[in-house]
């Protein structure tokens, strides 16, 4: 119930239905309803949400990295740093994303930024082109997705070498045009991914799933089977 609340934005409701619950609501409840904040942007219940889960799985990264991400979109970045500095005090790490995609029996993995990859200066061309062809089509970098208290420019290059993308457009260098392409994300896919890799879709007339933390992302024709709400 409190997903399906916060999947139609009505986010004080589903926090009022935990609060009558008959039973003690526990991690996915409120993980539920901080996910519910951070899509439809209600810091105040994010923040009781968070809570929460401090209390619940003090040790889980990603639930600090999501309060961030909703002050981050609010533009309060002295909040940010404040849970950096928690994160610190605590000895939590924020784990580095990476991404996964099999090609001929072998893994490739990629890091944000990644350099090391025998193919990466095809990789970084071939993103070059397929960026055009986005903002050719309406794209804007979803600047909020990055946790950097920087200018927009600084925020759209550090998003456009996600690893996912980097993945992505890997796979589509070295498979055939109607081969499905999976790639695999130990951590949530970042909005700005989310939104490019629609696109790549349609572009490319390539079916791409993403198999993050949370559920499978099938992407074609530039939608995903998601609905835009994870």
């Amino acid at each position: 119930m409190v997903d399906l609340l916060g999947r139609a934005g009505r986010v004080d409701e589903a926090y009022g239905f935990i609060k009558k619950m008959p039973v003690e609501p526990n991690e996915r409840v409120w993980g539920a309803l901080l996910s519910a904040c951070r899509v439809h942007s209600n810091t105040d219940i994010g923040v009781k949400a968070a809570d929460n889960l401090f209390q619940l799985v003090p040790e889980q990264s990603g639930y600090y990295v999501l309060l961030s991400n909703i002050y981050a979109k609010a533009g309060r970045w002295r909040e940010v740093t404040n849970i950096r500095s928690l994160m610190k005090r605590k000895g939590i790490k924020k784990t580095p994303g990476i991404s996964n995609v099999e090609l001929g029996n072998k893994v490739h993995t990629f890091l944000a930024g990644d350099q090391f990859h025998s193919e990466s200066k095809r990789i970084y061309q071939e993103l070059d082109v397929l960026m055009g062809k986005m903002r050719e089509l309406g794209y804007t970098p979803e600047t909020d997705s990055t946790l950097h208290d920087v200018e927009d420019e600084d925020k759209e290059g550090h998003l456009a070498v996600h690893s996912e993308k980097l993945a992505v457009v890997f796979a589509i260098l070295n498979t055939e045009t109607r081969t499905a392409i999976r790639v695999t994300k130990n951590l949530r896919i970042c909005g700005d991914c989310h939104v490019a890799i629609k696109l790549i879709s349609k572009i490319t007339q390539r079916g791409i799933t993403v198999r993050d933390t949370n559920r499978f992302h099938h992407f074609a024709n530039g939608d995903c089977s998601c609905g835009d709400y994870w």
